[in-house]
């Protein structure tokens, strides 16, 4: 055989000469680098709420149940109350449906939350400023605003008209779903930490009480607690009542006036919780008539679901068009462009003894009065991207404000009025961090991931759903909040899997120890990408070099 034979043979690394292959740098090959980055993982970009979910999963992962307590309270100070009634688009948006089904962050966030109250852990707040915020209202909004200005140092008063604080958490939503020893152990955290709260005070003017108080500057988190009219015309005798009227008597240990077959109008989750508080004490089964078809009601889908399995009677595509006696005729309606109903011409009439108006909410909006600078539309507060009003140092966010109305956008708003409150106080303009790119499913390798199924929580049956308030939905234990935590796929971020450094063919990849992740050695690395290929989670970007 001849020599060139020989050489042709072997790898193409050892046909170059002694001190030309592996001593020698070869990153001068190289085309495109690879980078490790933080991409933003989609349940972080979906939550109102603005946490930085992965994150403290990781914590979770770890065991280490304070420090992912900890990581929540940066952005949310109630976890607790959220684990109950958010309505976890995180989940809706995880990746790992792709796979299996998404991670159960809601139900690891209700297990954190019932740990920090379990063993009292609090949160430090900051140096004094010197300077005094109002907050009018003490519901989701205002309790964050309050929360994170106290962590700022400020001094910061509640104001609210109700005698309890909680706002909506409280007068709008039953037991069944949020126990209230769970919301009053949240509430009194904040208040330990020198939220001052004052009950049964109705701000009427927002300046003038800012005058009376000194205060330095005001956040308007008023909720929608006025329900909207219809007019129906009526005969005869029968009671007519509010929904939200109906779940603040029952929070007020009041007779609701709920009695015999009730009949619900309307499709929001008021709605939903008027009817299961119905079924609860009347013992019929109530009915519900919807305008729109199941899949346009404003109720989130879980709350019907769980009305159904309650069986609440839903009547979608109906309105009300009269009641007479205990006759409610109702006209069928059917759906046209873009799912609106649209009269048919068709009736029909059902019985009742009880008619509960659930059609919606306006916010009471007399306390602006005086205020010219603050622009009003439909029903809205207007506001500038920093959350403040037409008037400076008022401003405002919630319900208030054109928005979706649920209690994690109102914690979302609370936290960034909160921070730019604090900027405006020191004379400053509060500039939030950079996003990052989002780490889409198809950034990732879901194959590297084994299957497992989701932790389901448990659930009462519906005999003992039915005999009185308890709380429905029930808590994952330790085990399974941990195996729960571990499902995340870490979209985005590095988890230090070894992968990278493992499928180098140049060893160019340096491990620097736990929690520092990797460092690529560019002078060896020839740009083959199979690091970037062979990563789980999308965490290594390939970029061009610049030639």
């Amino acid at each position: 055989m001849r020599p060139e034979a020989v050489l042709q043979s072997k790898s193409f690394a050892l046909t170059l000469d002694v001190g030309t292959s592996l001593l020698n740098k070869t990153g001068n090959w190289r085309n495109e680098r690879p980078v490790y980055l933080d991409r933003l993982p989609p349940c972080n970009h979906a939550c109102p709420a603005g946490e930085n979910i992965q994150a403290w999963l990781g914590h979770a992962i770890e065991g280490d149940y304070e420090a992912a307590w900890r990581q929540i309270m940066e952005d949310n100070p109630l976890p607790t109350i959220m684990g109950r009634v958010c309505y976890h688009p995180c989940e809706g948006a995880c990746n790992r449906v792709s796979l299996d089904e998404a991670v159960g962050v809601n139900s690891v966030e209700r297990f954190l939350g019932d740990q920090g109250i379990k063993y009292g852990w609090t949160v430090p707040v900051g140096e004094p400023t010197g300077k005094h915020v109002m907050v009018v209202g003490s519901g989701p909004g205002g309790l964050s605003a309050a929360y994170h200005l106290r962590r700022a140092g400020h001094d910061v008063t509640i104001f609210d008209s109700s005698p309890k604080a909680g706002g909506m958490l409280r007068w709008g939503i039953p037991k069944y779903r949020l126990p209230r020893e769970k919301l009053n152990a949240e509430i009194t955290r904040i208040e330990e930490m020198g939220v001052n709260i004052v009950l049964e005070t109705k701000v009427k003017n927002v300046q003038a009480s800012m005058k009376e108080g000194k205060f330095d500057a005001a956040f308007l988190a008023v909720g929608a607690h006025t329900p909207k009219g219809l007019d129906i015309p009526i005969t005869g005798e029968m009671s007519v009542l509010e929904g939200i009227t109906v779940l603040r008597d029952l929070e007020l240990d009041q007779p609701p006036g709920l009695q015999g077959q009730v009949v619900v109008y309307g499709g929001g989750n008021t709605a939903m919780d008027a009817a299961r508080t119905a079924a609860r004490l009347t013992g019929f089964k109530p009915k519900v008539i919807v305008r729109r078809n199941r899949d346009r009601m404003a109720a989130h889908e879980f709350e019907v679901d769980e009305a159904l399995v309650e069986n609440i009677e839903i009547l979608n595509l109906r309105t009300i068009k009269q009641v007479d006696g205990r006759n409610v005729t109702l006209e069928k309606m059917v759906a046209g462009d873009a799912g609106r109903p649209q009269a048919s011409g068709q009736y029909e009439t059902i019985e009742g003894d009880v008619l509960v108006l659930a059609l919606g909410q306006d916010v009471d909006l007399r306390l602006l009065d005086g205020c010219p600078d603050i622009t009003i539309k439909q029903g809205n507060v207007l506001v500038s991207p920093d959350m403040m009003t037409g008037q400076p140092g008022i401003f405002a966010g919630g319900d208030m404000v054109p928005s979706e109305r649920t209690v994690t956008t109102a914690i979302g708003h609370g936290k960034k009025a909160a921070r730019n409150i604090d900027a405006y106080l020191g004379g400053e303009t509060y500039t939030p961090a950079e996003k990052h790119e989002i780490a889409s499913e198809d950034m990732l390798n879901t194959w590297y991931y084994s299957g497992a199924d989701r932790t389901v929580r448990p659930t009462l049956e519906l005999i003992h759903r039915q005999s009185g308030f308890a709380e429905i939905v029930g808590d994952l234990d330790e085990d399974n909040a941990l195996f729960e935590a571990r499902r995340c796929m870490s979209c985005g971020n590095c988890f230090e899997c070894d992968n990278c450094y493992a499928v180098c063919p140049d060893n160019a990849i340096t491990k620097l120890g736990p929690g520092k992740r990797f460092e690529v050695k560019y002078d060896y690395c020839k740009g083959c990408a199979m690091c970037a290929t062979e990563c789980p989670c999308g965490a290594i970007e390939m970029l061009a070099e610049d030639i």
